[in-house]
């Protein structure tokens, strides 16, 4: 039986140590994939008690972000079936370059609601694959490591969810023209 980090002081140190090193990155992957701060929390929660529990079992020479990553994607995909929820993105600041000024801010955040909507309708996977992807700015590989799938499959998906969401805007911003 492995011991946990609560039993040896140098384990709760390391877990310390990556819990302050990811807990903003988990809770904003989390947050993207459920587009509700509180349903994030709690999968930020869940992901570092998981992590607690299992430390002494993970091989620190590969890493311990691959592992987060996919626990989070997985603890998300868990408490959206649960809650019945559809998942999207809440906030994609990363996605739209900030510009001053009042006018610029809110087009920004007309930007923003539109791509939160626009991905707030992609599948889970794609939505998961993208958000890990292009904005949290991971490697294919890493993607596909994280998702269980293969290079090809997360490029697809990837694909799949830009065409969408650029169709999806597009026709958004037909209708509030016309």
């Amino acid at each position: 039986m492995t011991a946990c980090p609560r039993e040896n002081s140098g384990e709760l140190a390391v877990f310390e140590q990556i819990m302050a090193q990811y807990e903003r990155r988990v809770f904003r992957i989390a947050l993207r994939l459920l587009n509700n701060p509180q349903d994030a929390q709690d999968a930020a929660q869940e992901v570092f008690l998981k992590l607690y529990k299992k430390l002494a079992s993970l091989d620190e020479t590969q890493g311990y972000e691959p592992w987060l990553f996919r626990v989070t994607v997985n603890v998300c995909r868990d408490i959206g079936r649960r809650r019945r929820r559809s998942v999207g993105i809440a906030e994609v600041a990363d996605l739209v370059a900030p510009h001053p000024g009042a006018e610029h801010d809110a087009q920004r955040a007309e930007q923003r609601e539109i791509v939160r909507r626009g991905l707030s309708r992609l599948g889970e996977k794609e939505r998961a694959a993208l958000v890990l992807r292009d904005v949290e700015g991971l490697s294919t590989r890493e993607v596909a490591s994280i998702l269980g799938s293969s290079e090809n499959t997360v490029r697809s998906q990837i694909c799949s969810a830009r065409l969408k969401l650029r169709e999806f805007t597009g026709r958004l911003m037909m209708r509030r023209r016309s």
